[in-house]
C-alpha cells in the first residue's frame, strides 16, 4: 500500500537499475555451485537456495496469494526463514516479519492491521499465537512442528514447482512491512518498497559485500538492522551465515572457523564479545568489515574494538523508516569516536527546536533527515506519516527521528538523547545519555540507564539504574556520591538503584519504557 503523503526522496547518485529479486535470480544462474546460505549444519548453494525460493513462491501462488499480499513470518533465524523471506518476494508478495518479543495481543493487532493472507510460525513461538490465530482469516503454516491447525511447511514445499514463476516486480511494489514493537494501540507498520531497498544496494561495493564476503548475521531477521546486511550480502552474490541465537563465544568460534569477513552487530553484542576473557586467543584476521547500528556504540567500546578486533569499524546512524543516515568510519576518525559521523552522500540532516525552526550551529535540536532511502509511509496511517514529517522552506519532506543531537565544528553529529527520554526537572532539560556516560565511568558499573521519575518538588527527577561487575560490593549510595561529584549541579541524580540486569530488546536497546512504568503507575492510574 502506498502512502498518500508526498515524500519524494532525492535520487541517489546512481539510480537503481534492478530489483533485489532480479539480482538474486541472476546470481543463482551465474554461480549455482557457490555457497549462499549457512546455518548450523545446513549449507545451501545458490542453486539449492534458488530452488527452495521458487518452491516457496509457487506454493504461495498455488494457495491463492496474489501480488502485494502481506505474508507474515514468526521465527528465529534459520534457513527456512531466509528462504521464506526471499520466496515471498519472488511471489510478488510483501514480507511481514514479526517480532518474537511482541505480546500475543500486539501480534494479533499487527496481523489484523495488515490483513496478512498467511503466516509461517516456528514451534518455539507457537504459544504466542495459538490463543488467537484461529480467529483470523489467514492460512497457517508450521515451519518445524506438527499441529492440526497448521499446514506442514516441508510437505507444502515438496509438492511445489521449482520453476521460477517470473512474477513482474515494479520498483513501487511493497518489499517489506516492519511493525514497531508497540504494546498499546495498533503498532505502526513501516512500508519499504523495492525502490528503497534497491537504492540501499549502493553500499554493496563500498562495503565489499560483492567480494566473496562471508557475512555473519546474529540479530533477528525481523529487524531492519539485520535486513541491511542480509540483503546486500546476497545482492553481492556472497554468502550469509545465520546464527539462530546470539552467543558471544559462539560468534567468535564461527568467525574463526568459517573465516567470516563481515558482521553487522549492535552495541550490546560488541560489549559482550569484547568482554570474553580469552577474546585475544581467537584468530579473527579474516574480518574485513564490522558494522554497528540500532543504538549509539560507546566511544570506549569503539576504541577497544579498534585496538583488538581486526578489520574496519563503521557505525551507521539512521532509522528503520529511513531518511537521513550518518556514517562514522571509526578507524579513520579516532578523534571522533564520541560521534555517529557525518551525513552519508546524498543525505541531508537538519536540527530543529520544539517550534520547528532550525537551531544555530552547535546547539542541540531534534534530528530530522532526508535521503534516497525513505519509507513509503506507515501502513494505512497517513495521519501518522504526516506527523512524522518536517518540511523545509522548499516543502521537502524530512523524517523526524525523535533523537536529539548537535553538530560539532567539523560537521560530525553528536547524539544527546531520545526526545522522549529527555528528563525535564525544574524546567531544565537533562539528557539521560550524559548521566549514563557518567555512571559508566565507574569501573564497577557495566551497564547503566537513567530515567525520569515523579518528583513533587521538580516534576520529575533523574534516577540511575546500574548493573555492577561480578564481584563488586559497592553500595548504591557510594555510586551515587561518586557520579554526582562528576556531574553539574543541575544534572545530579536523586538516587541510584542496583539491578541484576536491564531489560533490552533483541537488538540490544534498553527498554526504558519498561523501566519507567513502575514509577509512573501512581501518577497515571
Amino acid at each position: 500500500m502506498t502512502s498518500g503523503i508526498k515524500i519524494d526522496p532525492p535520487a541517489p547518485a546512481v539510480l537503481p537499475q534492478e530489483t533485489v529479486v532480479a539480482r538474486l535470480r541472476a546470481n543463482a544462474a551465474a554461480t549455482p555451485d557457490k555457497l549462499a546460505l549457512v546455518c548450523g549444519e545446513q549449507r545451501l548453494t545458490w542453486h539449492d537456495l534458488d530452488n527452495r525460493v521458487n518452491r516457496v513462491a509457487n506454493a504461495l501462488l498455488a494457495a491463492g496469494m496474489a501480488k502485494g499480499d502481506n505474508i507474515a513470518i514468526l521465527s528465529a533465524n534459520s534457513v527456512a526463514y531466509a528462504e521464506l523471506f526471499l520466496g515471498i518476494l519472488r511471489a510478488g508478495c510483501c514480507v511481514t516479519p514479526l517480532s518474537s518479543m511482541a505480546s500475543p495481543e500486539a501480534l494479533e493487532k499487527m496481523l489484523t492491521d495488515c490483513g496478512a493472507k498467511a503466516i509461517f510460525v516456528a514451534g518455539q513461538y507457537l504459544e504466542l499465537v495459538e490463543g488467537f490465530i484461529s480467529r483470523l482469516p489467514l492460512r497457517r503454516y508450521a515451519i518445524d512442528f506438527q499441529h492440526s491447525d497448521f499446514e506442514d511447511y516441508e510437505t507444502t514445499l515438496a509438492s511445489a514447482d521449482t520453476t521460477d514463476p517470473m512474477i513482474a516486480i515494479e520498483m513501487s511494489d511493497p518489499f517489506n512491512l516492519i511493525y514497531s514493537s508497540g504494546t498499546t494501540g495498533i503498532p505502526k507498520g513501516i512500508v519499504h518498497n523495492h525502490w528503497m531497498r534497491a537504492a540501499q544496494m549502493d553500499r554493496v561495493k563500498a562495503n565489499g559485500y560483492d567480494d566473496n564476503a562471508r557475512t555473519l548475521i546474529s540479530t533477528p531477521l525481523y529487524s531492519n538492522t539485520t535486513i541491511v546486511a542480509f540483503i546486500p550480502t546476497l545482492f553481492g552474490g556472497s554468502t550469509v551465515h545465520l546464527m539462530s541465537k546470539f552467543d558471544a563465544r559462539a560468534f567468535l568460534e564461527i568467525v574463526q572457523r568459517e573465516q567470516i569477513t563481515h558482521a553487522m552487530l549492535v552495541p550490546v553484542q560488541y560489549k559482550r564479545i569484547m568482554d570474553i576473557p580469552d577474546f585475544d586467543s581467537f584468530d579473527l584476521r579474516s574480518m574485513r568489515m564490522k558494522l554497528s547500528t540500532s543504538a549509539p556504540l560507546r566511544a570506549d567500546v569503539k576504541a577497544d574494538v579498534l585496538a583488538r578486533f581486526p578489520g574496519k569499524l563503521v557505525e551507521y546512524y539512521g532509522l528503520t523508516e529511513g531518511g537521513g543516515v550518518t556514517v562514522l568510519v571509526a578507524d579513520e576518525n579516532p578523534a571522533k569516536l564520541h560521534t555517529v559521523g557525518k551525513p552519508a552522500p546524498g543525505n541531508d540532516i537538519r536540527l530543529i527546536d520544539g517550534s520547528g525552526y532550525e537551531v544555530a550551529q552547535g546547539e542541540v535540536g531534534e534530528i530530522c533527515g532526508r535521503g534516497p532511502t525513505m519509507m513509503s509511509g506507515y501502513f494505512k496511517r497517513d495521519d501518522l506519516t504526516a506527523d512524522y514529517i518536517w518540511r523545509d522552506a522548499q516543502g521537502r519532506a524530512y523524517f523526524r527521528s525523535g533523537d536529539m543531537g548537535s553538530f560539532d565544528a567539523d560537521g560530525f553529529l553528536v547524539l544527546s538523547d531520545r526526545k522522549k527520554d529527555m528528563i525535564i526537572s525544574g524546567g531544565l532539560n537533562i539528557y539521560a545519555n550524559d548521566l549514563e556516560l557518567a555512571l559508566l565511568q565507574d569501573a564497577d558499573v557495566v551497564d547503566a540507564a537513567a530515567i525520569g521519575i515523579p518528583s513533587e518538588a521538580w516534576g520529575e527527577t533523574p534516577l540511575g539504574l546500574v548493573v555492577l561487575r561480578n564481584g563488586a560490593t559497592r553500595s548504591a549510595e557510594d555510586i551515587l556520591a561518586q557520579v554526582n561529584a562528576r556531574l553539574g549541579k543541575s544534572q545530579r541524580l536523586s538516587a541510584v538503584e542496583i539491578r541484576t540486569a536491564l531489560p533490552r530488546s533483541t537488538i540490544g536497546k534498553i527498554l526504558k519504557k519498561d523501566l519507567r512504568a513502575p514509577y509512573w503507575e501512581k501518577e497515571n492510574p
